[in-house]
């Protein structure tokens, strides 16, 4: 209960962008994953993108960012609550001084970036915001060189506000990718507003802010549409032409490492 209060308060005083990057400190705190060796020299040296960073993860607990040659990045909009304002062009800044081009795209729509650009991407804790994942992937998976590989990272509910969610089965995400469904999307709003724990997420506020947020995901993009575990990962690199390569099971995250068939 201390903890919660003290939350709150950290949560009113401060701006959305600064409270996020204080939750996020959760990976400062975490030891470096097991296998990180295998997920590090798929990215060493190469050309990359990532979508809905920066991730604090790729700088801490999976150090990828300080091994790359260049990292452009995708985010949805100028103003989100994790990054604040950005502005598109030379203004990915990942780590330290370095810096890639910023992109403002849906995550399912990459039509600025031409085919086989990167020789890997990246992304941590995005795609559950993402209301259509298969057509996220098959367009993720467009701009990553024949060979290339991608790093997912999804959140393992068992430790976060989803806990009392059922996994997605992989059949709706198949049928959301061949409905073609859009990102104002609120079919599990029911759902989420039934079984979020918002004990576990201050940002959220109180029930009735949360649903007043909710219903205004299209333009905040908070909402966990779907909930997976690595099955249901393993299951849709599978439907979009991918071999995975590695996945790791953490407290907080399932990570997958997949390289593209062709």
């Amino acid at each position: 209960m201390l903890k919660n209060t003290l939350r709150q308060k950290i949560k009113t005083s401060l701006p959305k962008p600064i409270f996020e990057a204080l939750l996020s400190l959760k990976y400062l705190r975490t030891k470096q994953i097991p296998d990180s060796d295998v997920y590090l020299r798929h990215v060493v040296g190469k050309k990359g993108i990532e979508i809905g960073g920066p991730s604090t993860l790729f700088r801490t607990s999976l150090p990828l960012y300080q091994k790359v040659e260049s990292l452009d990045g995708v985010n949805f909009s100028n103003s989100t609550v994790w990054e604040g304002e950005i502005r598109s062009g030379l203004n990915y800044n990942f780590i330290g001084s370095k810096k890639g081009i910023q992109f403002i795209s849906e995550a399912t729509d990459l039509s600025k970036i031409e085919n086989s650009t990167y020789d890997f991407l990246l992304s941590s804790n995005c795609l559950e915001h993402v209301a259509n994942p298969l057509k996220a992937l098959m367009e993720w998976k467009r701009v990553i060189k024949p060979l290339g590989c991608l790093i997912l990272v999804l959140p393992n509910k068992a430790n976060n506000f989803d806990h009392n969610r059922p996994t997605t089965s992989f059949d709706h995400i198949l049928e959301d990718f061949n409905n073609n469904t859009a990102e104002d999307d609120l079919t599990h709003l029911d759902e989420i507003l039934r079984l979020h724990d918002l004990s576990m997420d201050p940002p959220a506020g109180n029930s009735t802010a949360f649903e007043k947020r909710s219903r205004d995901n299209y333009h905040n993009r908070t909402l966990h549409h779907h909930v997976f575990d690595l099955i249901v990962m393993a299951s849709m690199f599978q439907f979009c032409g991918f071999d995975v390569v590695q996945r790791t099971e953490t407290s907080s995250d399932f990570l997958m490492l997949a390289t593209k068939r062709f």
